[in-house]
C-alpha cells in the first residue's frame, strides 16, 4: 500500500492505527520517523532521495507535483545549482504551507503532471522556470536552461510560453536567458563564442566568413577569422545536435599555411579558458610564418 515507504498519517488512522499507536512508534528508537507533521516515514533508516521527495508531495497533497530544480533533475537537466529543497506546486486554493525542507507553492496555472520514477512532475518547461524564478545568478541559470535546450530536452518555444503567463516576481533573470534564445539553441552556442572572443584579448575577428584560395575554391566556413595572420576558428557543431532532430556536418578547414583551432559547443560552455589558451598558442604560431594566400567572403546563416 506504501511502496515507497512513506504515509500521511490520516491514512494510518483510517487503516485503524490510533494516534497514540503512530506517536510511539514514531519516538526516538523507534521503527518509524516523522518528517514532516502528519508525514511519516515507515523506516527508521535514513531516507533515500526518492523518499524525500515523497515525503514533500505526502505533505503537499494528492494534487501536488514536483517543480523547480528537483524535477528538472528528474527529466536528465545536469547543469543545475545545488538544492536540497524539494519545490511542490499544488492548487490555490488548497491551504498547505512550507515546512522546512519541503517548499510548497499555490498556483492558479496548474499544468497536467507528468509521471517519472512514480512521481508526479510538472513539465519541464514550467520546472525550470520555477527554478530560475527561485536563483539570484544569472550564470546559473543560464547554465540550467542552455543545458535543457541545447541538449533538447525542452525548446526555446515552451520557456517563452511559460514564462508569459508565470508570475512576475523573480521572472527577470530567466527572461534574459530566454530572451536571448530567440533563435533556437544555435544562440547560445554564439553567446558562449562571442564570451570567449571577447575574453580572449585577441585582435576582433571576422564572423562567419567563408575562406577561398586565390583562384576561388572554397576552403569552408570559419566561425572567427583572423585574416591577418592566417588563424580560423571552428566550431563543430555536428558534435551536439542543435536541434533533436537536426544535425550538421561542417567540413574540416584545410589550406597550406592555415592555422585551424576546432573546437565543440561544450568546450565553448565548459572549458572557456581552455579554448582561449589554444587561440593565443595558435596566434602566436601564426606570428612567425607570413599569413596564407586566402581571402573570405561572408558565409550563410548558420542553419
Amino acid at each position: 500500500m506504501f511502496p515507497d515507504g512513506v504515509a500521511a498519517r490520516a491514512k494510518l488512522v483510517a487503516l485503524g492505527y490510533s494516534h497514540s499507536s503512530i506517536s510511539r512508534y514514531c519516538r526516538e528508537g523507534g521503527p518509524w520517523r516523522r518528517p514532516i507533521p502528519g508525514v511519516i516515514l515507515l523506516t527508521n533508516a535514513t531516507p533515500t532521495k526518492h523518499q524525500l521527495l515523497k515525503v514533500a508531495l505526502t505533505h503537499a497533497g494528492p494534487e501536488a507535483m514536483l517543480t523547480g530544480v528537483q524535477a528538472a533533475r528528474l527529466y536528465g537537466v545536469r547543469r543545475l545549482p545545488p538544492e536540497r529543497r524539494a519545490h511542490t506546486l499544488i492548487p490555490h486554493r488548497s491551504k498547505v504551507a512550507t515546512w522546512g525542507f519541503a517548499v510548497v507553492e499555490r498556483t492558479i496555472h496548474l499544468p497536467e503532471p507528468v509521471e517519472i520514477d512514480g512521481l508526479p512532475v510538472a513539465p519541464l518547461a514550467r520546472a525550470l522556470i520555477d527554478a530560475a524564478r527561485r536563483m539570484d545568478e544569472l550564470k546559473s541559470v543560464r547554465a540550467m536552461i542552455h543545458d535543457a535546450v541545447h541538449r533538447g530536452l525542452c525548446t526555446p518555444e515552451e520557456l517563452r510560453d511559460e514564462l508569459a503567463q508565470a508570475s512576475t516576481i523573480g521572472s527577470a533573470l530567466p527572461r534574459i536567458v530566454v530572451n536571448a534564445l530567440q533563435d533556437g539553441v544555435g544562440s547560445a552556442v554564439e553567446q558562449w563564442l562571442e564570451s570567449v572572443l571577447e575574453r580572449s584579448g585577441l585582435p576582433r575577428s571576422t564572423r562567419r566568413a567563408e575562406l577561398r584560395t586565390s583562384d576561388e575554391e572554397v576552403v569552408g566556413v570559419a566561425d572567427a577569422w583572423w585574416s591577418q595572420v592566417g588563424v580560423a576558428l571552428q566550431v563543430r557543431h555536428d558534435e551536439v545536435a542543435l536541434e533533436p532532430d537536426k544535425s550538421s556536418t561542417m567540413p574540416a578547414l584545410v589550406a597550406p599555411g592555415l592555422i585551424v583551432v576546432q573546437v565543440s559547443p561544450a568546450q565553448l560552455r565548459d572549458e572557456p579558458l581552455v579554448v582561449i589558451q589554444d587561440l593565443r598558442a595558435a596566434h602566436r604560431r601564426a606570428r612567425q610564418r607570413p599569413p596564407p594566400d586566402l581571402g573570405s567572403v561572408p558565409a550563410a546563416p548558420a542553419a
